[in-house]
C-alpha cells in the first residue's frame, strides 16, 4: 500500500517538474513562487501598451491605432486565462 503512495507522488513530482520546472525548484528549496498559471508580468505590459495605443488613437482620431488597441488588449485578456494551455492541446484542427 505504502509503495503505490509513493509511485503516485512520484508521478506527482514528475508532471510538476515537467510543466513548471521553475516551480519546481522553488518548492524544493522551501521558497514556493507562483505557478506559471498565475504569472502575468507579460500580460500586464502588454495591457499597458495597449491602452497606450488606444489612448494614443482616441487622442488622434485614428481608427487604425484604435483598432490596434483594441486588438492588443484582446491578446492581454486572452494572456491572463489560466487555462489557456489545456485548451490549445484539447482540440486540435482536423487535418485536411
Amino acid at each position: 500500500m505504502a509503495g503505490s503512495h509513493d509511485k503516485r507522488l512520484g508521478e506527482i513530482e514528475s508532471r510538476l517538474h515537467r510543466e513548471d520546472p521553475r516551480f519546481a525548484r522553488a518548492l524544493g528549496a522551501g521558497r514556493p513562487c507562483r505557478p506559471r498559471e498565475y504569472r502575468h508580468t507579460r500580460a500586464w505590459l502588454l495591457l499597458a501598451v495597449a491602452l497606450a495605443v488606444l489612448g494614443t488613437g482616441i487622442a488622434l482620431a485614428n481608427g487604425l491605432l484604435i483598432a490596434a488597441g483594441l486588438v492588443l488588449a484582446g491578446m492581454a485578456g486572452e494572456l491572463f486565462d489560466p487555462q489557456r494551455e489545456a485548451r490549445r492541446h484539447r482540440n486540435p484542427p482536423p487535418r485536411s
